[in-house]
């Protein structure tokens, strides 16, 4: 076995491959022999590293040293100075001041585990971290109903922003007998701001698929389905390869480890709709039809998919479920709260000096999620307001920044984890514009099949266009509350149902200026 002194880790992402990273790693590996350290220096290639939006990022280990924005033309400088030099090439460190200790590589991770960590391209590094092993335990040493009950017993909640208990959901339709069961992964992740399910599959597509596949024995399903975005291209790039991988190892297909048991796991890629993020215009779409939500019940629990009972889950609750499987629901309990068990992953955006990805317990507070895992607010600016869970999410002000986020929590407020996006604004930050911003986007996405939403979408709009040119009145603005508040009330599904959060928190704590601005 080679062993060397520094590994060189590079996030291979969608950011990174439009900033030349595949070019950049020839040259890198090129400046490393000119100074006769291949043999000591490794350069892996891996997925998101945490912290991203800022060109080719770069983490070395043992040290823990991040650089981002690196060029070509720095190559010299930091090999020179880093590897040969002994010191650390500040002026590309992800914080030059010092005064931010990334945490991005949490220790407690369970989720992103081996993201930043793996090439997840190889099915190999994965089986060497341990990988598959809670698919096997899962298949050949535990029936399908004690599957269900560990995942139960666990208190995992669904991650999608619904938080609905995972084991409930799969204690529905484990014991029907169907000649066809599904799995339906919702890899769709059409919320604003969101897109911590794109860096799961980017990072440890594998750890995905495992998931997947414990649900599928958990329910007696022989076919699963991977429902995903169309941009996300490295994502069904990697998860294609995976699937392969897997059939070439006999860890899909037919027979699998002598068990008697089949499954398949299939791609199928969306086309954008935000509404398709709901279960069953999910499941519409994948039947190919036009993506409108069902009447419910039936619930897919029961007749999903083609009619057939099916489970749909989010890609970050299947993927807690091989560290349950492997360590039991007791350590999964060990971490987040007693009524919100597990980690999180959260996307931060906006104004905070290092925008990335954390994974941290249930129960977090939003301060320590800004301070501590994105370096606080950039550029000197004060904190406002954070939009929390995209969209459909609510507005919070700084008197909230010491809630704990977490379902449980946040419900006692009024407010929602939803996906787990965090956009954070600045003191100079109209909530007005943001609100428009939300508005509109409401108003674009609603697919229109009840006319509660597709009416009042349109409705709401035009109030808030109105207000934010200066020529609304408070009586109008209060109209914005009655009308989200009926949409609430009568439309079809959650598309309809959402607007009344951020209308809602937004006049609650900061009407003062939606006030100042209707007396201009």
């Amino acid at each position: 076995m080679k062993y060397f002194r520094s590994h060189i880790l590079i996030g291979i992402n969608e950011t990174s491959l439009n900033s030349g990273v595949n070019a950049f790693i020839q040259a890198l590996r090129q400046e490393l022999a000119k100074n006769d350290l291949q043999e000591e220096i490794n350069v892996l290639e891996t997925g998101p590293l945490g912290f991203f939006g800022k060109g080719i990022c770069l983490t070395v280990y043992p040290e823990n040293t991040n650089y981002e924005n690196v060029k070509i033309d720095d190559l010299p400088e930091l090999v020179s100075d880093h590897f040969l030099k002994g010191r650390p090439l500040k002026r590309l460190m992800l914080d030059a001041s010092g005064k931010f200790d990334p945490k991005f590589n949490y220790e407690h991770r369970i989720v992103l585990r081996n993201s930043g960590i793996i090439d997840p391209e190889s099915i190999e590094e994965y089986l060497g971290t341990g990988g598959y092993e809670a698919w096997e335990k899962a298949l050949l040493q535990m029936q399908p109903m004690e599957i269900v009950e560990e995942v139960k017993a666990s208190g995992l909640r669904g991650r999608g922003g619904a938080g609905f208990p995972a084991g409930l959901k799969w204690s529905f339709t484990a014991p029907l007998e169907a000649e066809q069961k599904y799995v339906v992964v919702n890899a769709d992740e059409g919320e604003p701001g969101t897109f911590k399910d794109r860096l799961i599959m980017e990072g440890d597509p594998h750890q995905l698929l495992e998931g997947i596949m414990i649900c599928a024995r958990a329910i007696g399903a022989t076919k699963a389905w991977i429902y995903i975005r169309g941009e996300y291209k490295l994502c069904i790039n990697r998860l294609n390869l995976a699937i392969k991988q897997c059939h070439e190892f006999g860890i899909l297909g037919t027979n699998i480890f002598d068990s008697g048991f089949d499954l398949d796991i299939e791609i199928k890629v969306g086309a954008g709709a935000y509404v398709c993020g709901e279960e069953t215009a999910l499941i519409e779409s994948l039947e190919g039809n036009r993506g409108n939500p069902r009447w419910k019940p039936p619930f897919p629990g029961i007749k999903g998919l083609w009619q057939c009972p099916t489970v749909v889950n989010n890609v970050e609750t299947l993927a807690n479920v091989p560290y349950i499987i492997k360590n039991g629901s007791g350590e999964f309990k060990k971490y987040g709260t007693p009524e919100c068990t597990g980690t999180k992953v959260f996307t931060i955006l906006g104004d905070v000096a290092h925008p990335g990805l954390c994974e941290i317990d249930m129960g977090t507070t939003l301060r320590t999620i800004i301070n501590e895992y994105a370096g606080g607010m950039k550029k000197g600016f004060k904190f406002k307001a954070a939009l929390v869970g995209g969209a459909a999410g609510v507005i919070l002000p700084d008197k909230m920044l010491d809630v704990k986020m977490d379902f449980a929590s946040l419900n006692q407020y009024a407010a929602v984890l939803g996906s787990g996006a965090i956009l954070v604004m600045n003191e100079h930050q109209s909530i007005v514009d943001m609100l428009w911003s939300i508005l509109r986007f409401f108003r674009h996405e609603s697919c229109g099949k009840c006319s509660p939403c597709r009416i009042g979408t349109q409705h709401l709009y035009a109030l808030i266009s109105k207000i934010r040119k200066g020529e609304g009145t408070i009586e109008e603005v209060e109209l914005m509350l009655t009308t989200a508040e009926t949409m609430q009330q009568t439309s079809f599904c959650a598309l309809g149902q959402s607007p009344i959060m951020a209308i809602r928190s937004a006049l609650e704590n900061f009407k003062d200026e939606f006030i100042e601005i209707t007396k201009k």
